[in-house]
């Protein structure tokens, strides 16, 4: 669905949608609860009650609780009405609210979801009010540009919290049982997966992603084989996700399949594939730090470790965008001077440390990246180093893109699990994607103009 065609389905909207709609005003927001999608809102008073929802309230919703009593004892005359909502939910909430009514105050708002969002005029810019906040200069500079990236624009429109950087996982005591070095290079990622390999007695050197979210994970894999630094050509218009040297990289991955993973791979999620790894036969893992804590409790943390993506055999690290979360301000709102005290609270030092550790993920607050938990977490610590070192590459995905995450997902999910049974090329597979990502690039910059 290119951009226009997104645009008119949101005006039009189904009877199913209004209904859930309905419901979900009723319960979720209540009188409370701000507009439409363009509605102007109001500074409000800077008291009253304020609704927040969570987008990931299945592992979040603790560590929320505790910032929000947090903030009620600060700021006693504002009460925040929590909501919390599934991940996979999130992006059809807020859709459904911003046609008929029933959007939050507040909300979390990753970058892969951002250009919808801004596209349907729902989203206050914050650049302004950052100007002249106590968080001015101490939120991450690169947290900051992947945002304004990923809105389409050079406006700031979410304020970041938190990155959720990839990771490869590797068990040290097999590695060590091996006589294998650390897999810091891709030369030593492949040797070790196909070493620690013994398929008769059920050991595995790699878990492959080969069901939900796999393109992401095999994107990264491909650009940092391949060392190319820019998701696009010189002039912005043809995507390189087909170049190649990516070919050539993704067949490489893809061969690892059957040869030094387990057969179920292929229809791996998030879930299937990190309780795989647990299980404790498998040397290998790419996931990113939001699975750190399962990890330890699952295997304890003396048997594994956690790094940034392997380097080529030339030392550069190239790796793709991962999605920043943050906390947006919505246009809508009749209290946006309570919205922002809370937005401000929250990706304080002291809160947005708090909730990164209970996450595991990287704080945007430049402070809060500072304190101990990060230094004694190794992989958030690897991780934070790598991308403030300079020596990492950022590949920036199209996350503007109206249609970038039905290309990355929807459209091209069971295409790779054909490239993994051999019923598909990768060169085929990208150039397929390639084409899809060059019309919705080309409608994106026709509807710019």
């Amino acid at each position: 669905m290119n951009f226009r065609m997104r645009r008119r389905a949101l005006r039009t909207g189904t009877a199913v949608g209004l209904s859930t709609l309905l419901a979900l005003t009723a319960t979720a927001c209540g009188d409370d609860g701000s507009g439409t999608g363009g509605d102007k809102g109001d500074e409000g008073s800077g008291k009253g009650t304020i609704t927040f929802w969570d987008n990931n309230t299945a592992v979040r919703r603790d560590v929320w609780m505790e910032i929000i009593r947090d903030f009620e004892k600060k700021n006693p005359d504002i009460k925040v009405k929590y909501v919390g909502i599934p991940a996979e939910n999130v992006q059809s909430k807020y859709d459904t609210a911003i046609q008929g009514g029933g959007l939050p105050d507040v909300g979390g708002v990753g970058t892969a979801m951002l250009a919808t969002l801004t596209a349907q005029n729902a989203l206050e810019p914050v650049a302004d009010r950052l100007a002249t906040s106590s968080l001015n200069d101490k939120l991450n500079a690169k947290f900051v540009d992947s945002v304004k990236a990923a809105g389409g624009s050079s406006e700031l429109y979410t304020i970041p919290t938190s990155a959720n950087n990839g990771v490869l996982y590797y068990r040290t005591d097999l590695f060590d049982k091996a006589g294998l070095d650390a897999p810091t290079t891709w030369s030593k990622f492949f040797d070790a997966a196909g070493k620690l390999t013994d398929s008769g007695k059920n050991r595995f050197g790699y878990t492959i992603r080969g069901g939900e979210g796999s393109i992401a994970q095999a994107l990264d894999v491909m650009y940092g084989q391949s060392g190319i630094t820019s998701f696009w050509d010189g002039d912005n218009e043809k995507t390189t996700v087909n170049d190649p040297k990516n070919v050539a990289a993704l067949e490489k991955y893809a061969a690892l399949y059957k040869k030094a993973t387990p057969s179920a791979d292929v229809n791996n999620d998030f879930t299937k594939m990190v309780s795989q790894w647990d299980s404790g036969t498998i040397g290998m893992l790419n996931h990113n730090l939001g699975s750190y804590a399962g990890h330890v409790k699952a295997l304890g943390a003396d048997t594994f470790k956690g790094l940034p993506n392997p380097t080529g055999d030339d030392g550069t690290r190239v790796q793709v965008s991962n999605p920043v979360d943050g906390l947006g301000l919505f246009k809508a709102s009749k209290n946006k001077t309570a919205a922002w005290k809370f937005i401000e609270f929250a990706a304080s030092h002291s809160e947005n440390s708090k909730w990164n550790e209970s996450a595991g993920q990287i704080p945007a607050n430049t402070d809060a990246a500072k304190d101990a938990w990060v230094q004694k977490a190794e992989p958030t610590r690897l991780a934070a180093e790598a991308l403030e070192s300079g020596s990492t590459k950022i590949v920036q995905l199209p996350y503007y893109l109206p249609d970038w995450n039905t290309i990355s997902k929807a459209d091209n999910e069971a295409n790779f699990q054909k490239v993994l049974l051999g019923k598909q090329s990768a060169k085929d597979f990208l150039d397929t994607m390639a084409d899809q990502l060059n019309k919705a690039q080309d409608d994106w910059k026709q509807q710019a103009n």
